[in-house]
């Protein structure tokens, strides 16, 4: 579907093109012969359709670029400029047809008229090409929003998840096992219970310790964390 959109918008580009130059060799003709008819010499008459599709010309764009209301800045001058310059140009061409009837002036007058709604015709191609693109981007970019959002939701909750878990009472046990070992005197089981809020739970520990070779009777033999399970703090 885009692709045939985009070939019709070339296709219509093409065409305005074409509309563009024959509306505008037959313009300078009728300007030039208008000018020349009402007092204007040779250089004069030259440049005179110049200046009246140029003006026409920078009133249409500038028409385009301003996309805010009637009140918005600039718009009111370039409407002057538009009326003016269609004006002039409908005036040349209609004042060069050979004679004043029906016929002869929808002659004359066609190639301004054709060139207006030609480009008008054109900027709404263009309009729509550019809401289109924007439709068609608009989902994507929302679907990649959620999934960052969704994603940087999981990892917050991980990263809380890991910091909120309190340590296990044999972690607490051990960091004081350890740190009163470093002070040159052994706890007893009585003491790691007080200190854990557990009941016999630290001599079951102390033996478990002697058991795995962590510790002797006079010396820890290593500072080995005990395991714990994902997503707890260690104490050292």
């Amino acid at each position: 579907m885009r692709g045939g959109r985009d070939q019709a918008l070339w296709v219509q580009c093409a065409c305005t093109a074409l509309v563009a130059l024959g509306a505008a060799y037959a313009s300078y003709r009728h300007g030039r012969e208008f000018a020349l008819r009402f007092g204007a010499d040779q250089t004069t008459a030259a440049i005179w359709p110049l200046i009246v599709d140029g003006l026409l010309t920078m009133a249409t764009v500038e028409l385009w670029k301003t996309n805010g209301g009637p009140r918005a800045s600039g718009r009111w001058a370039a409407w002057l400029a538009f009326t003016l310059g269609i004006s002039l140009s409908l005036c040349a061409n209609i004042a060069a047809a050979p004679e004043l009837s029906v016929f002869a002036v929808a002659v004359a007058a066609c190639p301004p008229l054709a060139l207006l709604l030609a480009v008008e015709l054109l900027n709404q191609a263009l309009k729509r090409h550019r809401a289109d693109t924007a439709n068609e981007t608009s989902p994507e970019t929302g679907e990649t929003a959620e999934v960052g959002k969704e994603t940087g939701r999981v990892v917050h909750l991980a990263v809380v998840s890991e910091q909120s878990c309190p340590p296990t009472a044999e972690q607490r046990m051990w960091a004081y096992y350890v740190t009163e070992r470093s002070k040159g005197r052994t706890p007893t089981g009585a003491e790691l219970d007080r200190i854990a809020g557990t009941n016999n739970y630290g001599r079951r520990l102390l033996r478990q310790w002697r058991g795995q070779g962590r510790i002797t009777d006079d010396a820890t033999v290593g500072h080995q964390q005990p395991r714990t399970e994902r997503g707890a703090i260690r104490l050292t």
